[in-house]
């Protein structure tokens, strides 16, 4: 059984990281899950912040995540929200989405906005998407290979090799994971 993890909205906004993780959730590794709220702060903030994409563009990215992951949406979880306290009262939805799919982790930047006492009860961590992958690194070292290297190869504007997109993940805070990957990809 898949390791079931909730994708945070900040961790879908920086286009090379989505991509990854997107790749990840394809994989038997991890059931990425994720609900129309989270997607719904994801491409807001990517529309405001780059203007010069469509709105059919960002609106058909979001209908080819929700078609590529098997099960990813996560309803239901509203009832939830009330009962949660996190530090920001804004994130309540993402613990109660976590909950309601009973994943183990959600994956998140904002860890300071998921502590792990107000987690604990629930059985949910929250993970930096370093550690979350660096651990799939570590658990399967060739799939996540694979991962990486199909994503190089399908980066065509402008087109990457693996050490690029690599130096583009470490930009995007994935230091250990780079490093890690780095390190097999040289064996």
């Amino acid at each position: 059984m898949a390791f079931v993890v909730v994708y945070d909205a900040c961790v879908l906004f920086p286009a090379p990281l989505r991509d990854l993780l997107m790749r990840v959730a394809l994989t038997d590794l991890v059931q990425a899950k994720w609900t129309d709220r989270i997607l719904d702060e994801c491409f807001v903030n990517l529309a405001a912040y780059r203007p010069e994409l469509s709105s059919e563009r960002l609106r058909r990215t979001r209908e080819l995540m929700i078609q590529a992951v098997r099960d990813c949406m996560v309803t239901g979880y509203e009832p939830l929200i009330d009962g949660i306290n996190l530090p920001d009262p804004g994130d309540r939805h993402v613990l109660a989405a976590a909950i309601r799919a009973h994943a183990q982790a959600i994956v998140t930047a904002n860890l300071k906005d998921f502590p792990s006492a107000a987690l604990a009860p629930y059985n949910v961590e929250a993970l930096h998407p370093d550690e979350f992958l660096l651990g799939l690194v570590d658990l399967a070292p060739g799939v996540m290979i694979q991962v990486i290297a199909e994503q190089a190869a399908a980066l065509r504007n402008p087109p990457h090799t693996l050490a690029m997109l690599l130096d583009t993940l470490r930009n995007n805070g994935l230091a250990r994971t780079v490093a890690r990957l780095r390190e097999l990809s040289e064996k």
